[in-house]
């Protein structure tokens, strides 16, 4: 079983001390690539650094709707022009976050905008973030995105309706770990068979988010615990895990424009690449 974990912020500090560990541990589950969102301007040499240094990591570059209000324009410029490293391979996460309002409502949605228009010039796929936005997401990717721009609603927990949108506008959806717990996940569950398996992806947004049962044990989610994810979808689908993983890994590889070929071929002069020989 080969896995792609498609959203974890592996460069969290609280992966200083074992990091090597945790990519020992991933490896060991399977996961065989892993997709770093970006969040802010501060600290992106030191992930770029990061995924430079393991193979089957990468990146993205982009500004959280939690922290637009602080962005300058000369930090876009920044973003735009890491996004010509190899190791970048897509812009976010952006979007809307109406339920905690770290940043005014104007202001994400003048920064979504414009984060939107460097994504299509850098031609770059799009990590969105959205938390009860009421369909405004929806609206404005409808006037300011192209038409069947490849982009991924990372940890999606919206409607039915909402699912059909995002759908219709020719993106993946993000399934986390809140699709393993018993309560909080029931809604998301019953969409499963809604989701075409050609679009459905899977994350662990850890550190956050730890599944079940992982999260009876441990605090910190991390990446080897997407295969948890993996099961609960097959499981929920009546699919065969392997079969699962293996579209799934496609579809991820697809949007992420990634060939694991290149990084396979350095495991010569790396470590194994998280664990896997």
């Amino acid at each position: 079983m080969i896995l792609f974990d498609s959203h974890c912020h592996l460069d969290d500090r609280s992966y200083e001390p074992d990091l090597t560990t945790v990519l020992e541990r991933a490896g060991t589950a399977g996961v065989a690539a892993v997709m770093i969102p970006g969040i802010h301007r501060r600290g992106i040499e030191a992930t770029l650094s990061l995924v430079r240094q393991h193979p089957g990591l990468m990146a993205a570059v982009g500004i959280h709707p939690h922290d637009v209000k602080q962005a300058t324009d000369s930090d876009l410029t920044d973003l735009a022009r890491m996004a010509n490293d190899p190791t970048v391979k897509a812009w976010g996460e952006i979007g809307l976050d109406f339920n905690r309002m770290f940043s005014p409502r104007r202001i994400q949605e003048e920064w979504l905008i414009r984060q939107l228009e460097t994504a299509v010039e850098q031609d770059l796929p799009i990590i969105f973030h959205e938390r009860d936005s009421a369909g405004r997401l929806i609206e404005m990717l409808h006037r300011h995105l192209p038409p069947d721009y490849p982009g991924v609603i990372h940890c999606f927990s919206g409607t039915r309706e909402e699912l059909d949108a995002y759908l219709a506008l020719g993106l993946h959806i993000g399934i986390t770990g809140v699709v393993t717990i018993h309560k909080r996940g029931a809604a998301l569950r019953t969409l499963l068979p809604h989701i075409p398996v050609d679009r459905i992806l899977i994350e662990t947004d850890a550190p956050y988010l730890t599944p079940t049962p992982e999260r009876n044990k441990y605090r910190r989610n991390e990446p080897a615990f997407v295969r948890t994810v993996l099961l609960k979808i097959a499981e929920e689908l009546n699919r065969d895990p392997e079969t699962l993983a293996d579209r799934i890994w496609t579809n991820t590889c697809r949007l992420y424009r990634y060939d694991p070929v290149p990084d396979m071929r350095l495991q010569e002069r790396h470590q194994p690449l998280m664990g896997i020989e």
